[in-house]
């Protein structure tokens, strides 16, 4: 494998990484702390809250120092500072010792997104498949983040969820510094200011267009960011109460240990296979445009959640798998778009407005699910995704047959 590759491969990875990390908590509180610390599930979600906060907020800053400073310098930090951030919030002696561990983790979490997306895109062709292949990676960094947090409460206990990753991201940082480090070591990844000088005067139709696209960009990374956090965080938390039958034969014992394991390999098997949906897209993008295909992701999406309330064990696997399809393969669509349209030498501040917007949503949407579940329970929670599915479609319907290419 040559070094090209492995630098794709180290930035998949940290994909991976970043989307663990944000989620080792849904499944500990869902599967160990309701029992260890006797609160309640809502009031647990508080918790995580400020992370997912900082997820969004520190994004923009994280992106603009990459363009000014240096994006692989960046990626070393991303590696370090979350491990370390971890380490330390599998040591916390209480539920506010977590939160603010969470609310660290979520600062390095941040820097991913606009940095390692922007490296994608501003250095290798078939944007497309490129975007898709590092979505997947995220997304398998999502489905194993209930996996193994399942089974290391199994058999290491909640604290060691954040501890093991903590340590192997610490190393994959030291990997990443010893392959990058002429760039790391340099004083400027890229000369924004020149290239920005050089660049042509924009027409007043492209200036609306890039405005109308804009707005659609925004909205649907709102809608879809609502639609992703409500399903992702929830999801072991939807299968301890829906599978919890199949998880008990399938475990062969009603034992809560065994039982956490078998729910993390549910959820497990659920975001890995909607992932490869991302391949897919990836293809489909670079074929027929964003337009085509995003709609019929919002289709899907209507009719899945649409038709979840009320169902258990296999059916409520089998329609779970049908909308989380719909909701991992809209991710890479806007990352497209965005490393079509916007210039290489901002495309790291464009990725981090994008990912404020994103992951502010994916905070707001955490009190959203406490509420809908403490009051009324999935089956609303279900209904409500649908109507937001919904808006996605009437929001997609407005994008232009092809998009315009950076200016």
């Amino acid at each position: 494998m040559n070094r090209d590759r492995i630098h794709f491969l180290l930035l998949n990875i940290g994909h991976f990484m970043d989307h663990l990390f944000t989620l080792v908590f849904a499944t500990v509180a869902a599967l160990a702390l309701t029992r260890e610390w006797g609160l309640p599930y809502a009031a647990l979600l508080s918790y995580a809250t400020p992370g997912f906060l900082a997820f969004g907020l520190f994004s923009l800053p994280a992106g603009w120092l990459a363009d000014k400073w240096n994006r692989e310098g960046m990626m070393v930090v991303f590696f370090t500072g979350i491990g370390a951030a971890s380490i330390a919030t599998g040591l916390a002696a209480t539920p506010l010792q977590v939160g603010i561990g969470l609310f660290v983790i979520g600062m390095f979490a941040a820097i991913y997104h606009p940095v390692g997306l922007a490296i994608v895109t501003a250095r290798w062709k078939n944007t497309g498949m490129r975007i898709a292949v590092n979505g997947v990676f995220g997304n398998l960094g999502v489905a194993s983040a209930a996996l193994l947090t399942g089974f290391l409460i199994d058999h290491g206990g909640w604290r060691s969820a954040f501890v093991v990753p903590g340590v192997v991201s610490i190393g994959l940082g030291a990997a990443y510094a010893a392959l990058r480090w002429p760039e790391v070591s340099a004083p400027r990844a890229t000369t924004a200011a020149s290239q920005a000088t050089s660049a042509a005067p924009l027409s007043p139709d492209y200036r609306a267009l890039m405005r109308r696209l804009s707005v659609i960009v925004f909205a649907t990374t709102a809608l879809t960011g609502v639609v992703f956090q409500a399903t992702t965080f929830s999801l072991p938390k939807i299968f301890d109460e829906r599978l919890r039958g199949i998880a008990e034969s399938l475990a062969g014992s009603t034992e809560r240990g065994h039982v956490a394991g078998m729910i993390g390999m549910f959820a497990f098997a659920v975001f890995t296979i909607a992932s490869m949906a991302q391949l897919v897209v990836g293809k489909m993008l670079d074929r027929y445009g964003p337009r085509p295909v995003f709609m019929t992701l919002a289709v899907v999406q209507i009719v899945f959640f649409a038709a979840m309330p009320g169902l258990t064990n296999y059916w409520a696997l089998a329609i779970a798998l049908g909308f989380m399809l719909g909701a991992f393969g809209q991710i890479p669509i806007n990352d497209y778009m965005i490393g079509r349209m916007a210039s290489g030498a901002f495309r790291a501040r464009v990725y981090g407005v994008r990912y404020v917007v994103s992951f502010t949503v994916l905070a707001a949407a955490l009190p959203l699910v406490a509420v809908v579940y403490g009051n009324w329970g999935f089956d609303t929670l279900f209904r409500m995704l649908a109507i937001v599915a919904g808006g996605t479609l009437a929001v997609t319907a407005c994008l232009p047959r092809r998009l315009p290419v950076a200016a």
